[in-house]
């Protein structure tokens, strides 16, 4: 089992900056990727951004692209959403995930086993 624990939300105007952080515990030697989601309010979980724990490739939803980066920290089993140029838009519950494994899929929640609480950013004008 694998334990995430978010941290780092808060109220932000837009253009602002935030970074949210993710501490893994418990079985992390087995993490292979771990990723941000986010959710709004009456619509369905979206993915963020990826990062493979070995090698530290990158990915981005097309709405972030630019503006947020991904980053780990392996001594500390920790990744980290750094988000800048912030938009009302980018308003939601963030939610870091955990992948054992290579699913075929790195968007969808069916390619992750492990799911913080998520926290909430809001984006005020």
């Amino acid at each position: 089992q694998v334990q995430l624990v978010e941290s780092g939300g808060g109220l932000v105007q837009a253009g602002g900056s935030l970074r949210l952080s993710c501490a893994a515990s418990g079985r992390t030697f087995s993490s292979y990727a771990m990723a941000w989601f986010r959710q709004a309010p009456g619509k369905q979980r979206e993915f963020v951004a990826r990062i493979n724990r070995d090698g530290g490739r990158t990915w981005y939803a097309d709405s972030v692209k630019g503006r947020f980066t991904i980053s780990g920290d392996n001594a500390k089993n920790t990744v980290y959403l750094q988000m800048n140029s912030l938009k009302p838009e980018d308003t939601a519950v963030y939610y870091c995930a955990s992948a054992d494994k290579y699913y075929g899929v790195y968007r969808a929640r069916s390619g992750y086993d492990y799911w913080g609480q998520g926290t909430q950013v809001t984006v005020s004008l």
